[in-house]
């Protein structure tokens, strides 16, 4: 029996700010010289984003700034940053699995699996705790927490949901993945921070999964493929250091997600009897504009192939884990009515890393 994602809810925190906004705070904010502040202004213009959202008001000139610019005169520390990702991280936790209920033919006492997604922050008793107490689901329900694995992260959290479903058949599996990628923003003309600040931003979202055949237009999931490639270990990584959580981001990266791609993504098809052009609807981690650009080009895509992932980019950022199901729930949204559309999808993080999984989108 196959399993299907039924139902993928998302949220973003409260404050949203445009992307020209921040392109003209950083300039501000980050004491660099005349070229690196040139580099900023070109960075943050080019990114493809219009809007991100964050936690903290900070960012504004007349913020509360209650993180980065209160007058410590230093960089806030990792404890302070991660007591916001805390206090601001649980809301989103509970409430993109609020919403999953709320929105789905699932009540509170059906779901027997929680597995939650982050990589930008940690406390325990954790996320899974604060929505079974918020939501009042069962106290003995199997829970599990996938951390510290980068933007893929969401893709092995549908896998285990998926091989969860397939060893007990009345598993219902909620997933639940928050990024609050901002609270760790570092105001130096480094090009990894500059590369961080300009693409990087908060949002949750969220999934049920089951072997019941929804009502409602969903994605069969058909199954999954992941690999390293052979370069790239060092140009994507992401450690904890005394002042936040420490990113490299080469710009490097998406020339050598391009020179991996396709040795990657042709045995795949392979596997499931399928081609390149079998695939009708793309959803790529939109980890900013070139990596799409190159995976446009490696891929020989057709121009429209990337709105999803393109759209969500421009409206959100990279968000992290949290993204793919961004660009998933686009998809459901597409007015396209069709009986069953093959779909990729495609995440990559440290590693470098890819991950993916095949879907078919069905119509209700």
């Amino acid at each position: 029996m196959p399993n299907y994602i039924h139902h993928i809810e998302t949220a973003v925190p409260g404050y949203s700010y445009t992307q020209n906004d921040l392109r003209d705070r950083m300039k501000k904010i980050v004491h660099g010289s005349d070229r690196e502040i040139r580099m900023i202004h070109a960075l943050f213009s080019r990114s493809g984003i219009k809007t991100r959202h964050s936690v903290v008001n900070d960012f504004r000139e007349q913020g509360s700034h209650t993180l980065f610019f209160n007058g410590q005169g230093e960089s806030p520390g990792t404890r302070s940053r991660n007591d916001t990702y805390i206090r601001e991280g649980r809301k989103l936790f509970v409430g993109v699995a609020q919403k999953l209920i709320d929105n789905s033919d699932f009540q509170p006492e059906a779901i027997t699996h929680l597995i939650t997604v982050s990589c930008t922050g940690f406390y325990a008793p954790g996320p899974d705790f604060d929505i079974i107490r918020s939501l009042g689901l069962n106290h003995n329900i199997e829970r599990y927490h996938l951390g510290f694995m980068g933007c893929y992260a969401a893709i092995p959290a549908l896998k285990m949901a998926d091989q969860l479903c397939r060893a007990n058949r009345d598993a219902v599996v909620m997933v639940v993945s928050v990024e609050l990628c901002t609270i760790h923003f570092q105001a130096n003309p480094s090009m990894d921070d500059l590369l961080s600040s300009a693409v990087f931003a908060d949002g949750g979202s969220g999934a049920i999964i089951s072997n019941k055949k929804p009502e409602k237009r969903s994605y069969e999931i058909k199954g999954f493929a992941s690999a390293l490639t052979q370069k790239g270990e060092k140009d994507m990584a992401w450690s904890i250091g005394d002042h936040g959580f420490n990113m490299i981001l080469s710009n490097y990266i998406p020339e050598l997600l391009g020179e991996g791609m396709e040795d990657f993504l042709i045995p795949v098809l392979k596997r499931f009897h399928l081609t390149k052009d079998d695939i009708d609807l793309w959803a790529i981690h939109p980890g900013g504009r070139a990596i799409l650009d190159k995976t446009e080009k490696i891929l020989k895509l057709s121009g429209n192939s990337l709105n999803a992932s393109r759209t969500v980019l421009s409206g959100f950022g990279n968000m992290s884990s949290a993204t793919i199901l961004f660009v998933l729930k686009q998809l459901l949204g597409d007015q396209t009515n069709t009986p069953e559309n093959r779909t990729l999808a495609m995440a990559f993080g440290p590693g470098l890393t890819i991950e993916t999984a095949l879907l078919n989108r069905l119509d209700s």
